[in-house]
């Protein structure tokens, strides 16, 4: 049957592509292509699954087309909450199409659809610019939104979180949906513990929304509580991404079974470096800690020793932790919590490198030359035992000191390699994206307390330096032995994406040329260095190039400039690593396993772990997915904690000033960005109190009438917080006085 549907898929796109193919429904294909029977019911099947891939498209009356003939496009659909649109063609290198909010139609954010570019639209003659409409919906994103329940005089509805959802969903009147005084609801559900009221925050499962005109309808399936409640907003961000919040009960006994000491059937063949000095360098907060370094000085040069915690020991090939660890595809960090993609018992027990313990590890050893080159690498399972656990901030002191003891050498030591594997890199094309990070402390009921800015001083660039040379070595290593495994690609960017940022970058009144050369990039981003505007540009330009993502071939690392790079150095928390060391162990010889606490028998079959390049390819591009999910869940929730961490002074009536720079002046206000909070808000004219203030577009600058006061981009000012819009995520500020700046201390 599956030989009979490829043939019949053959022939399908053999009519479809045939000169003078005028559209048929599938009546008149099955005729034209002479099928009878049971042959008829492959081809309904064959034709569901060709317009699900995109491959095919159904127009008017049910006919079928190839979409490229009808000036159809398939693609995920991106809606900016303003209610206009994006798609993102499956085709590489096709680009984006605008999708106005009225030729929408019902499609959702994130569901891939196919629409029909327009030819004839004004902006495709002025900019070149196709635009689109959505004629149909292949597959929706998510079948479930979450949001918060509230009532009208005759029906409830439900307020998404999400403000690219831009309609309210109507829920179906049930006696256990009901205000918080009970009413409308019969007594005994009034006892119902999973009663919804309104203002909770609700799980709704979405029927089929047909018509754009009326408002789409579902049920709500899990009420999560008061939306106000301590831990509600991250709960309600884990149902809205769809992360798991559970292990299943065999991967938690799978991991249970596993021994936390290390047996001498594990120690064989491995290289034992417990004597050598070997430390880990990570966040304050962390607790599974998976790279160890350490450094020396040799005759030609240094040595590197780069050492990952061996997850490939524990972790067999299709087991329940396996299963699950993919699944997953990696951990996510929650301003309260961590997702991970272990069971804590690996992931901050018995695989994680903690101090004066015994650790399985996979070791990358580089030697460098004195000029920074590295020379050769060698790769090796190993046992360690990390001398120290050091913080980056406790690192940055002592790199920031003169050394006082053994540490101290080393670490400096260390420094004085990675520094210039920084300058080498540099040399050699690599884009400084770097970002500072501002860290959102919470106190134990989750409420925001402090806004904490972390810089990529130092102590994070030795440790990053590091880790993409192994992860590098590992790459070309892998590439040299032709083992298939998972690479990290950044592909080169779209010029006419680059030109357009050009554009935005002029606007700012910088001299800047093709940008299609890296030097020029290399020479921009510098110059932005330590300006006001640098977040703003810097952001502006990750827009416009491409997204890094899985792949199963080496197309290589734009952002970094590197033809062969992979993600080797974090198995505990991302599966393509742990996929990496599986490829690196394939020497003919099968890792030691992790015993059970019974038994030291190998569970390991006598073979190496074989993936073939099908099995990469979907775990590439499934892992590729999680990614993005998780990147976008914890920016969403650093973005809710940060409101609330505003919400809060407001409601406290203690504001805290702030220093901000104006990145951008508008007719009306003043764009500002606060670095210590990494957030951006609003300066509305009208809170310009001290005079009255006139836009002057060509030198985009606000200049009192009176006072003569200007505003202009790049100008530093103290602000405090003034308005908090919740679901528009958005914070208005307000120009502090001198007096109140100077009364008030500024908080880190």
């Amino acid at each position: 049957m599956a030989a009979n549907g490829r043939k019949i898929r053959e022939q399908v796109l053999a009519l479809l592509d045939r000169k003078g193919y005028r559209p048929l429904n599938k009546i008149d294909i099955a005729r034209e292509l002479g099928l009878t029977g049971t042959q008829r019911n492959a081809l309904r099947k064959t034709l569901r699954e060709l317009e699900r891939a995109g491959a095919i498209a159904r127009i008017r009356k049910n006919r079928y087309v190839l979409p490229a003939e009808a000036d159809l496009v398939a693609g995920k659909l991106s809606i900016h909450q303003a209610g206009y649109g994006f798609l993102i063609p499956e085709t590489p290198g096709q680009p984006d199409i605008f999708i106005a909010a009225e030729n929408i139609g019902t499609a959702m954010h994130g569901d891939r659809v196919v629409a029909r570019i327009s030819r004839d639209s004004p902006d495709d003659r002025i900019k070149g610019r196709r635009e689109g409409r959505v004629i149909r919906i292949l597959e929706r994103a998510h079948d479930t939104i979450v949001g918060t329940l509230q009532r009208s005089p005759n029906f409830y509805y439900v307020v998404p979180d999400d403000p690219r959802f831009v309609h309210d969903v109507y829920v179906r009147p049930v006696a256990a949906v009901y205000d918080r005084r009970g009413r409308g609801a019969p007594k005994e559900d009034r006892r119902s513990q999973t009663a919804a009221t309104v203002g909770d925050k609700v799980v709704v499962r979405l029927d089929a929304w047909e018509s754009r005109h009326v408002n789409p309808e579902g049920e709500i399936i899990e009420v999560l509580g008061p939306a106000t409640a301590p831990g509600i907003d991250m709960l309600s961000i884990i149902r809205k991404y769809h992360l798991p919040a559970e292990f299943p009960k065999d991967v938690l006994d799978q991991a249970e079974r596993i021994s936390e000491q290390i047996g001498a059937r594990q120690l064989e063949g491995r290289e034992d470096l417990r004597k050598e000095f070997i430390v880990t360098i990570d966040p304050d907060d962390a607790r599974d800690f998976d790279d160890a370094i350490q450094v020396e000085k040799t005759k030609s040069g240094w040595r590197l020793g780069v050492h990952i915690a061996d997850v490939a020991a524990y972790v067999e090939p299709g087991s329940a932790l396996d299963r699950e660890a993919r699944r997953r595809g990696n951990s996510v960090y929650l301003p309260d919590r961590v997702i991970p993609m272990l069971p804590e018992r690996l992931s901050t027990g018995v695989c994680s490198l903690n101090p004066g313990v015994d650790r399985l590890t996979h070791s990358v050893f580089i030697n460098f030359d004195k000029n920074g080159v590295a020379k050769s690498a060698r790769f090796a399972h190993s046992v360690i035992r990390s001398a120290h656990r050091l913080t980056y901030k406790q690192a940055y002191a002592i790199l920031t000191s003169p050394p006082r003891d053994r540490l101290g050498e080393r670490l400096h030591l260390a420094w004085e390699l990675a520094a210039l594997l920084r300058q080498k890199r540099f040399e050699h094309g690599s884009l400084d994206l770097d970002f500072p990070e501002v860290k959102v402390w919470v106190d134990k009921r989750g409420h925001p307390v402090r806004l904490e800015r972390v810089d990529n001083d130092e102590s994070h660039q030795l440790i990053e330096e590091f880790m993409l040379a192994a992860n590098e070595a590992v790459a070309r290593e892998l590439k040299k032995r032709a083992i298939p495994t998972i690479y990290r690609v950044h592909e080169n960017p779209d010029p006419e994406k680059l030109a357009e940022y050009r554009e935005f970058v002029l606007s700012f009144n910088y001299r800047v040329g093709d940008l299609t050369h890296r030097a020029e990039l290399q020479r921009l981003l510098a110059s932005i260095r330590g300006k006001p505007e640098e977040q703003a540009l810097k952001v502006a330009l990750l827009k416009s190039l491409k997204r890094a993502r899985y792949s199963p071939q080496p197309l290589g690392h734009y952002g970094l400039a590197k033809a062969n790079y992979l993600h080797f150095t974090s198995p505990i928390r991302r599966y393509a690593d742990l996929v990496a060391h599986r490829g690196l162990g394939r020497d003919g010889t099968p890792l030691p396993s992790a015993p059970s606490r019974t038994t030291e028998r190998r569970s390991r079959s006598d073979a190496p772990y074989r993936a073939d390049m099908g099995e990469i390819a979907s775990i590439a591009e499934h892992i590729s997915a999680t990614e993005r999910t998780a990147a976008d869940a914890e920016i969403d929730a650093s973005q809710m904690k940060k409101l609330e961490f505003f919400q809060r002074q407001l409601d406290q009536r203690n504001p805290q000033i702030f220093r901000a720079a104006i990145v951008d002046v508008r007719n009306y206000g003043l764009m500002v960005e606060l670095p210590d909070a990494l957030i951006t808000g609003l300066v509305h004219v009208s809170s310009l109190t001290d005079d009255f203030y006139l836009f002057e577009p060509a030198r985009r600058q606000l200049i009192g009438r009176r006072s003569r006061k200007r505003f202009k981009i790049g100008d530093e000012v103290s602000v405090f917080v003034a308005r908090v819009d919740a679901f528009k995520r958005q914070v208005d500020f307000a120009i502090a006085l001198a007096s109140e700046a100077r009364r008030t201390p500024r908080r880190k």
